[in-house]
């Protein structure tokens, strides 16, 4: 059963995401349980307004429910508390695509904090960055990415726990943060291809 804290943090994203004026790809969200494990993990992905299909930059997101974070709630719900609190694991990739030629990762470096936003009093660190290049049957490159993850654990403490508004309140901060990332990005004047490159 998909316990109401993770879809309260499923629901308080997508809203910090569309006051941001991001709109969603509907094609790439999913919602998705680990068999073996009982994890529960959430992914969705949204881009600046107007843009092509598929977009120049967009924002991965995702939420992810532990089993065992999921033992932690039960236990506080029963009213046996918990020695720790459930955990939300959440991650950030910012993806620059199309790219008519290899990314300057130093140069996209600069346009990617350090730190990202604060979740919860966590700050979501950047990861290494991940280049991607795309071949034609001819061996020529068709197109390249870029991609830069950021990553955090977001403990639920008891008052988060019992009101879910505090859940909103923690998000709030992901929706701007990823907007201005995704602008910022796209201001850095790189070629693109078509939108149908690959295609051709």
């Amino acid at each position: 059963m998909l316990d109401h804290v993770f879809t309260d943090a499923i629901d308080a994203l997508a809203q910090s995401l569309e006051t941001a004026l991001l709109e969603r790809l509907a094609i790439d969200e999913h919602l998705n349980t680990d068999v073996l494990s009982g994890d529960l993990t959430f992914e969705t992905s949204y881009g600046l307004l107007g843009e092509e299909v598929p977009p120049r930059v967009r924002a991965d997101v995702s939420l992810v429910w532990s089993t065992w974070s999921q033992s932690a709630f039960r236990d506080w719900y029963v009213g046996d508390g918990f020695s720790e609190p459930p955990r939300i694991d959440i991650e950030i990739t910012l993806r620059v695509q199309r790219l008519a030629t290899p990314p300057d990762v130093p140069q996209l470096l600069t346009a990617t904090p350090a730190q990202g936003p604060s979740v919860g009093g966590e700050v979501l660190y950047r990861a290494g960055p991940t280049v991607e290049q795309s071949f034609g049957r001819d061996l020529r490159m068709v197109t390249s990415a870029f991609e830069i993850a950021y990553g955090a654990t977001y403990e639920l403490d008891e008052q988060s726990l019992e009101d879910s508004a505090l859940i909103d309140v923690q998000f709030t901060s992901l929706g701007g943060w990823i907007a201005a990332a995704l602008v910022k990005l796209n201001d850095l004047g790189l070629t693109y291809a078509p939108a149908n490159a690959e295609d051709l």
